[in-house]
């Protein structure tokens, strides 16, 4: 099956496909899925008892026993850990948004690569056919003696040469499409919907800032674990306090036969109240220290990710405006290998043509531009690293 696909299609196919994706996708129903079970009561225990030898009282004899009792956290305990396992959930989400960005970004790359491979196709292919037209005056200009079969023959070796680069750039075209297919998770072929010769737009404004990485999920990542460290602490904290316990015993006693008493045969139903205390909170505290400790080392772990998202994104946009400085300067290069090539042309007019000069002015201007989609390919993969690093989206 074949399918033509933008870049935003692209990204979505490898997000609805990828297997880590899914995966992540799964964790994180898995912990809120818990949240209900954090939330439920402790089981109920049930007790059946029967007398092998049964004991004798003023009003019969009792025969078995049945017994039934639940265990009640204390106030605001359960709530305590349905917080925090919630703040759990909040940190498999942001490890699913994290993987998706990431995602994206890979594929976004492989995308601006395969153009670029493209427009370094087109390019190639536009001066092969210069040449062939080359070729055609350089042979009119042996029959009227303006030039040799030399040139011709020099001619003809340029044009293979770029028959043969052309062969490569097929070859890397196939090995970023498989990357790309990989990253889509898809035995499909793919063909894009909108491949064109990279360029930059020359009145584009470049102004990002490191203003919105406090919001990269990476970062607020941090700040959903230092959370869940704080709720960990408060069901900590509510473990100190007593758990409560209700029950009910039921004994069945049988009559006496052997004389009459009031209430003869009459039943035991005996209510209970339990109350589980820690009285060595040892533990407790130890916990309260750690979870301390787990929250500073956190914080500290956050400066330094960020310190190092700061230093990524200045060097991205550093790199970002490099490349147009590089763009710009190939286009003032190949504009002037363009009114070289005219001069040289007119002189054909009047005079010999020099096909040397020719030929090493068409070698200069495919350098410039096979440089300046390479200057536009960073820009772009650059672009793309600052919007990963800055963008809220």
């Amino acid at each position: 099956m074949t399918f033509s696909q933008s870049l935003d299609s692209l990204i979505k196919i490898a997000i609805d496909n990828n297997p880590e994706i899914q995966q992540l996708q799964l964790q994180y129903e898995i912990s809120n899925e818990k949240i209900n079970e954090v939330g439920s009561l402790s089981n109920t225990e049930f007790g059946v008892g029967y007398f092998v030898s049964e004991p004798e009282t003023r009003t019969g004899p009792q025969t078995f026993k049945l017994s039934v009792k639940q265990m009640f956290p204390w106030f605001g305990t359960l709530t305590a850990r349905e917080n925090y396992q919630n703040s759990l959930a909040d940190v498999e989400f942001e490890n699913l948004s994290i993987a998706k960005r990431k995602l994206a970004l890979s594929v976004a790359k492989s995308y601006y690569k395969l153009n670029a491979i493209y427009g370094k196709q087109v390019i190639t292919d536009k001066n092969i056919t210069l040449l062939q037209t080359y070729e055609e005056l350089a042979l009119n200009a042996v029959e009227i003696d303006k030039a040799s079969l030399v040139d011709v023959l020099k001619i003809k070796m340029r044009q293979n040469e770029l028959i043969g680069e052309i062969q490569v750039l097929v070859e890397n075209y196939k090995g970023e499409l498989a990357t790309l297919q990989q990253l889509l998770n898809t035995s499909d072929t793919i063909t894009l919907r909108d491949y064109k010769v990279l360029s930059i737009p020359s009145d584009i404004v470049l102004n990002e800032t490191t203003d919105s990485l406090q919001l990269h999920p990476e970062l607020i990542k941090y700040d959903k674990l230092y959370k869940s460290v704080s709720q960990s602490e408060v069901v900590n904290q509510k473990g100190k306090n007593p758990i409560i316990g209700v029950g009910l015993d039921y004994i069945n006693v049988a009559e006496r036969t052997d004389m009459y008493v009031t209430d003869n045969g009459k039943d035991i139903v005996m209510p209970m109240v339990t109350l589980s205390i820690p009285v060595f909170n040892k533990s407790y505290k130890s916990k309260s220290k750690q979870h301390q400790l787990a929250q500073e080392k956190l914080l500290a772990a956050k400066q330094e990710r960020y310190n190092q998202l700061v230093a990524v994104l200045k060097q991205n946009i550093a790199n970002r405006n490099a490349a147009k400085i590089k763009f710009e300067t190939q286009t003032k290069n190949i504009d002037q290998a363009d009114k070289t090539e005219k001069i040289l042309m007119k002189s054909y007019e009047t005079n010999t043509l020099k096909f040397n000069d020719l030929i090493d002015v068409q070698e200069l201007k495919l350098k410039f531009q096979l440089m300046q989609i390479d200057a536009a390919l960073s820009y772009y993969l650059q672009t793309i690293n600052i919007h990963y690093l800055s963008n809220n989206a």
